[in-house]
This record gives structure tokens, sequence and C-alpha cells, in this order.
């Protein structure tokens, strides 16, 4: 056993090796981390800002839901979610539409 361990010690990690791991940005350099860290903390902003237009939206969409219970339609109109899916699909591609169901779902409940 002891000359198994001889024969295969264990890997050192180099000091660009030990700053990858230690800092969690894959970066292989301090420059380049330092750029992902300010990148990520940009991304949690903007996170932080579409959750919040995201609770907005539902709210709007609630308040558009009771008026339009209170005058005796529906919860949903499926034409004005079918607009809404061609606006993001056409926008962004197949990942909007996933991206507008989602949106729909969270703003009406499932149907």
């Amino acid at each position: 056993m002891q000359d198994r361990l001889r024969d295969h010690p264990e890997p050192t990690r180099s000091p660009v090796a030990m700053t990858v791991t230690e800092n969690n940005t894959g970066a292989r350099n301090e420059e380049a981390a330092s750029l992902i860290d300010g990148a990520r903390e940009r991304i949690d902003a903007l996170d932080a800002r579409i959750i919040a237009l995201v609770q907005e939206r539902m709210a709007v969409s609630a308040s558009i839901q009771d008026a339009r219970m209170g005058s005796g339609g529906g919860r949903v109109s499926l034409s004005r979610e079918m607009e809404i899916l061609g606006h993001y699909s056409d926008t962004l591609g197949r990942p909007g539409t996933a991206l507008a169901m989602t949106l729909l779902e969270l703003c009406r409940g499932r149907i």
C-alpha cells in the first residue's frame, strides 16, 4: 500500500488552481476574476429588478382578471396570451416562448 502511495503522490495545487477554486469564478487570473465578480454583481442587481417587475406584472394581471371577471368575463383571455407568446417568441426565440409561458402561469395560474 505504501508503495502505491509513493508511486501516485497527492497532486499539488498551483496558485492559479487555488485562485480558481477560492474565488469560484473559473477565471485563470485575478484580472478576469475581478471582471467576473463585478459582472456577477450587476447580474444580481438585474435579477432583483426582474423579480420586482415580475411581481408588479402579477399585481397588474390580478387587477385585469378581477375587472374581467367582475364584468362577467372569463379569468383568461387566450387571444391576449397568444399575442404575448408571439411577442416573446419573435424577440427571444424558442426560449422566449418558455419564458412567456412561465410568466403567464405566474400571473394567472395554471389553466
